[in-house]
């Protein structure tokens, strides 16, 4: 606020709002003069305007030429009026909003949401010429902007810290340029050399590219014009490469003849020594009573866990014997332990020969059949006769449930 400014802002009766006509410049009290001379209006269009208005060019420092503005504008005259055209234009979409204030409140809160935003000076200008402004409101609005001016110089010195704190640190960062473009430069240069190098040995390479070019051109001519003179020479060269390729074949098939041949003498010394095995097995091993079964298993699922390979035939022979379908699991030696529960699950009767298991085929057996309360009967010996002496025991245990149930 400049030395004119006074802190009496009572409206004149002239001043009074009345109607919806916004006030002029001029209809302005003084005290409102300063805050829009200084706060609206920049003092280079300020200038601007005093030198049009005057038609000539003021050379009043810029605090005079602000004073000499607050003092015209007190009435109606050729700069007061250049004054009011120019804030009627550089706000006219501020004045616009505040077209749709009907009260004092809408006013007053138009301004105060013009402080939050931070855009005070339109909104002053449209605030103090609304025609709803009354003397409280333009008391508010000449505080507000008061003490908005101190804090914008509170702002500007620090802003002016700041700006020295950045001068500071651009020097040094415009020396570090400094340095970081001579490395720049220096690496330019060296760069430049390598690529005037790369450019000499492509130049090179281009020219021995053509050379080779070229002596292909004319080798290729030499072998049209030998192709010329030996018509049949295509015919020959396919022949060549077919012979090529069957003979090619040939040595292919020669090498799977003798794998095979190799593979043929390892089975027959296999199955050679499988027979002596066998038969060494059957001179030690007695021959087995088979005891005959009085029992029929009309048709349920046997699975035998366990027990020799070679005895697998006589277990089926057996169980199909008496009416029952065989199926058998080598108890985790040779075949997947993950079939074990697929199979179980699927047979009526289960057979454990324990004494041709794996300890965890074993448990298997005997927990699944536990929890299912599946039959299994548990054969020591891996025989024929032993397997015989399971079913009739399991003959015997059925013939007596089914006695008690019927009891």
């Amino acid at each position: 606020m400049c030395e004119h400014d006074k802190h009496s802002i009572a409206l004149t009766p002239e001043a009074t709002p009345a109607g919806s006509r916004r006030r002029r410049i001029w209809d302005l009290t003084h005290e409102c003069h300063c805050p829009v001379i200084g706060v609206c209006i920049p003092l280079t269009t300020l200038r601007r305007i005093v030198n049009k208005a005057m038609n000539g060019q003021a050379i009043a420092e810029d605090y005079e030429i602000h004073v000499g503005a607050i003092a015209e504008c007190g009435r109606r005259n050729r700069l007061s009026e250049a004054i009011q055209q120019e804030l009627e234009q550089r706000y006219a979409r501020t004045i616009q909003e505040f077209r749709g204030a009907k009260t004092v409140e809408a006013v007053t809160r138009l301004w105060l949401a013009a402080i939050d935003k931070g855009d005070v000076a339109g909104a002053f200008w449209a605030a103090l010429t609304h025609p709803r402004c009354d003397a409280d409101l333009q008391d508010g609005l000449c505080r507000d902007m008061h003490m908005l001016q101190h804090q914008a110089g509170a702002s500007v010195r620090i802003d002016i810290a700041r700006y020295n704190a950045l001068v500071e640190q651009n020097k040094l960062l415009t020396r570090e340029l400094g340095r970081v473009q001579e490395r720049h430069k220096r690496a330019l240069a060296e760069k430049t050399r390598e690529i005037e190098k790369q450019n000499t040995q492509l130049i090179q390479l281009r020219a021995e590219s053509i050379g080779k070019d070229s002596s292909i051109h004319f080798l290729s001519c030499d072998i049209a014009a030998l192709k010329a003179e030996i018509p049949e020479l295509e015919t020959r060269q396919r022949l060549q490469k077919k012979v090529e390729q069957m003979a090619e074949r040939q040595t292919d098939m020669e090498n799977q003849i003798r794998e095979l041949k190799q593979k043929l003498a390892e089975a027959s010394k296999a199955t050679a020594n499988i027979q002596e095995q066998a038969a060494e097995q059957s001179k030690q091993q007695p021959e087995e009573k088979v005891y005959p079964i009085t029992l029929h298993l009309k048709q349920k699922t046997v699975l035998c866990v366990g027990g020799r390979s070679g005895n697998v035939p006589t277990y089926r022979d057996l169980i199909e014997r008496i009416g029952g379908r065989f199926a058998h699991h080598d108890g985790g030696l040779e075949d997947n332990q993950s079939l074990l529960d697929a199979s179980l699950a699927a047979a009526d009767l289960v057979i454990c020969q324990t004494g041709c298991i794996s300890h965890t085929a074993y448990w298997r057996v005997k927990d699944f059949c536990k929890r299912t309360g599946k039959r299994c009967v548990f054969v020591e010996n891996p025989s024929v006769s032993s397997l015989a002496r399971g079913l009739e025991k399991f003959s015997e245990d059925e013939a007596t449930s089914t006695e008690m149930i019927s009891q």
